[in-house]
């Protein structure tokens, strides 16, 4: 068998099962394993696909930059963000993470709404100048441009002060096995203290994350309690969610 062939039917088993474990398909198409973990490895290289221990899982699309990722679904991102939004109630102390679809969140809470919002991205403070309502308390630190977001230690000491009621999350990969993952190891950091930092945990997650994985791990899904994405996404990508008792919400 062609290398090329090998390499699309890996991507298409990847595609369709969610993950690849090399020992499995080694013997599925009579190669070794050393030939199937050489093609994974060229995979990963080319951005096609996460290698994890024992084989492989899908890569995570959303890992452009801020303006890059702002063209990918932007009509998902807005309804998303619009149901995010109508869950924020009265009174509440709320964190709202950096990213896209976060933006597409501040953009849609009501200008009567009256909050206080807990952000590490200068970008969301700013989506809420206007909004003389909502109380907004900005965390500084090193800005880690990719995301437009503070990360670092002065950033980790403000967030341990920190007991709110929700944290609405963004991340770039959603999976059954691999859990919430983000494509940089400080920002995960950041994001798992944001989200101990919380009541309870929202993902805001446009269909492109779903099934996918980065590689750096931010908590596991039993720490989550909500999914939000667009009402398009297909219902096989979401059972294994709503099998663990998170609740998925359809925009």
């Amino acid at each position: 068998m062609l290398t090329s062939h090998r390499k699309q039917q890996l991507l298409s088993i990847l595609k369709r099962q969610g993950q690849l474990i090399a020992k499995e398909v080694s013997q599925a198409m009579g190669v070794s394993e050393d030939t199937i973990r050489r093609d994974l490895r060229e995979l990963a290289q080319e951005g096609l696909l996460q290698r994890v221990h024992g084989g492989a899982l899908p890569s995570s699309p959303a890992v452009a930059d801020f303006a890059g990722r702002e063209r990918i679904t932007p009509e998902g991102k807005v309804a998303i963000g619009r149901a995010a939004a109508k869950m924020i109630q009265s009174g509440q102390v709320v964190i709202l993470d950096g990213g896209t679809t976060a933006r597409q969140l501040a953009r849609h809470i009501p200008l009567d709404l009256k909050a206080t919002v807990i952000t590490h991205s200068p970008t969301i403070a700013l989506e809420l100048i206007n909004h003389l309502n909502i109380e907004v308390i900005l965390i500084g630190g090193r800005l880690f441009r990719h995301s437009v977001v503070a990360v670092g230690a002065s950033a980790m000491e403000a967030i341990a002060h920190i007991h709110a009621d929700v944290f609405f999350m963004g991340v770039t990969g959603v999976h059954p096995r691999a859990g919430l993952t983000t494509g940089d190891y400080e920002e995960a950091a950041i994001k798992r203290a944001l989200s101990h930092a919380a009541a309870e945990t929202i993902v805001l997650a446009s269909s492109e994350k779903l099934n996918a994985a980065s590689p750096y791990a931010v908590v596991p899904l039993a720490e989550i309690s909500g999914i939000i994405t667009e009402r398009s996404a297909e219902k096989s990508l979401l059972q294994p969610y709503v099998k663990l008792g998170i609740t998925v919400t359809r925009a």
